[in-house]
């Protein structure tokens, strides 16, 4: 299955900043990138960290278009959970503060079920308990103040199912997508879980099919995968289109987890 993605971002600023940008597919099989400030081409320069492409811009004064195009061909194969990513990612963070759910999940969920049960179980959970409501959350907003609030966006969707996970001691991170079958379209948070030591995917959301999602990058929750972050300057944010599409017939979300390239 071939999958095209884009998107364009847009923003002004009155004085040079940096910028660091994550858009770009993980494994493309082709891609480009392509920044201009009034007219004027910016060059990116790529970095790499660990689960992302990270590209850091230089960005003067004056108004930015950020345009970038890929294309992916095939599924891949599914990533094995290392020793590392065990345990960073089954540790508390910023906005999946764990530790203050545990005596709650162990209430809500049998923790000896068999592990792919158990996190179908806690996305189904999430999914019935919180209404989606766009700008219904703050950026500042943890998994606790989504579960107290009950309602969110796909990050907040994604925060609580990690949270909940976590705190069952089941290895969990977010996993920003681009997302066909996405309505509206936009960049998307899912759950990756480790599932008897390989990653599988699920969506507490159910808004697009988990088979068609197209990984961007990974991260303990969404202070690592944000597609823009500003530094050393000041700038207007404007707007952002986002586009992700497959060369056949999309599937049905589905609550089962599935293995993301």
């Amino acid at each position: 299955m071939r999958t095209d993605v884009a998107c364009t971002l847009t923003l002004s600023s009155p004085a040079p900043a940096t910028a660091l940008l994550q858009v770009a597919l993980a494994a493309p099989d082709r891609e480009q990138l392509t920044v201009l400030t009034d007219g004027r081409p910016v060059d990116p320069e790529e970095v790499a960290v660990p689960g992302a492409r990270v590209h850091r811009l230089q960005l003067p004064a004056g108004d930015t278009t950020i345009t970038y195009t890929g294309s992916v061909d095939s599924a891949g194969s599914p990533r094995e959970v290392t020793p590392a990513e065990w345990a960073e990612y089954v540790r508390p963070s910023r906005y999946c503060p764990s530790d203050q759910l545990e005596g709650y999940a162990s209430t809500e969920f049998d923790r000896t079920r068999p592990r792919v049960e158990l996190v179908a179980a806690v996305a189904a959970w999430v999914h019935d308990r919180l209404i989606y409501t766009a700008g219904s959350s703050r950026p500042v907003d943890t998994a606790v103040d989504t579960l107290l609030l009950g309602q969110g966006v796909c990050r907040d969707y994604a925060h609580l199912t990690i949270t909940l996970l976590r705190a069952l001691e089941v290895p969990a991170r977010l996993v920003a997508v681009y997302a066909p079958g996405l309505d509206p379209m936009d960049f998307h948070a899912v759950v990756e879980a480790d599932v008897d030591g390989v990653w599988q995917t699920v969506d507490a959301t159910r808004l697009a099919p988990t088979s068609s999602l197209v990984r961007i990058c990974s991260g303990r929750d969404a202070a690592d995968t944000a597609f823009l972050s500003l530094f050393g300057g000041q700038a207007r944010f404007g707007s952002v289109t986002v586009t992700a599409t497959v060369d056949g017939d999309l599937p049905a979300p589905s609550d089962e987890p599935f293995p993301l390239a």
